[in-house]
């Protein structure tokens, strides 16, 4: 195109300059209107080969690419939540100070959680109030405790509904649950295809 070739143009080994952003902008005015979305690659191809964003130091245009699609769950982020499970009256998991974990209805603060990312896709729950870490043992029961080993990382997964279900990273197949009363159920008799396994992060 037009732009392209302008925009290429220049002395050799050097950015094309700030003047030409009017010109790139009155560009894809022109061509929003009528052109199709081939159209807007190209121009984009020619400013990229140009060094028009080099020029500038951003590049937001990929990074937008490239992180499209994935879920906080899956980025490494650091959360403050509570994991609530909807079964029987509803209610929230909590780390108490003795190491005991249970469902509780209404939200306090034994049930504020840390989730922190350790590797992609994998996640330590960590009570705020209690200091201690979710963990699982190799019989699928839940315990609380100061350290972190590999009993504390659970597998976060995005389920259809848009709830999350944890699998113990050290004992694969097992997974965190609530009982309809609100107790831990044992994660060697539960599977993600039961509602007593999903857990919504809430703020």
């Amino acid at each position: 195109s037009e732009i392209a070739q302008v925009l290429m143009a220049g002395e050799p080994g050097m950015s094309s300059p700030p003047s030409l952003l009017p010109l790139l902008l009155y560009g894809l005015l022109l061509c929003g209107s009528s052109a199709p979305h081939p159209v807007f690659s190209s121009l984009r191809e020619a400013v990229l080969s140009a060094g028009w964003l080099a020029h500038t130091g951003s590049s937001s245009w990929d990074k937008r690419e490239d992180t499209a699609g994935d879920g906080d769950y899956l980025l490494g982020i650091k959360r403050l939540r509570r994991l609530y499970c909807n079964v029987g009256i509803g209610f929230h998991i909590q780390v108490l100070p003795d190491g005991k974990i249970t469902g509780v209805h209404n939200e306090n603060r034994y049930s504020l959680l840390e989730i922190s990312p350790v590797e992609r896709g994998v996640v330590t729950l960590f009570g705020v109030r209690s200091g201690l870490f979710v963990a699982m043992s190799n019989k699928g029961k839940l315990y609380g405790t100061v350290r972190t080993d590999q009993e504390c990382k659970f597998k976060e997964s995005l389920l259809a509904n848009n709830y999350n279900a944890y699998e113990s990273a050290a004992h694969p197949g097992m997974y965190i649950g609530l009982s309809k009363t609100g107790k831990t159920k044992r994660g060697n008799r539960v599977t993600p295809a039961m509602a007593v396994t999903h857990f919504l992060p809430r703020i």
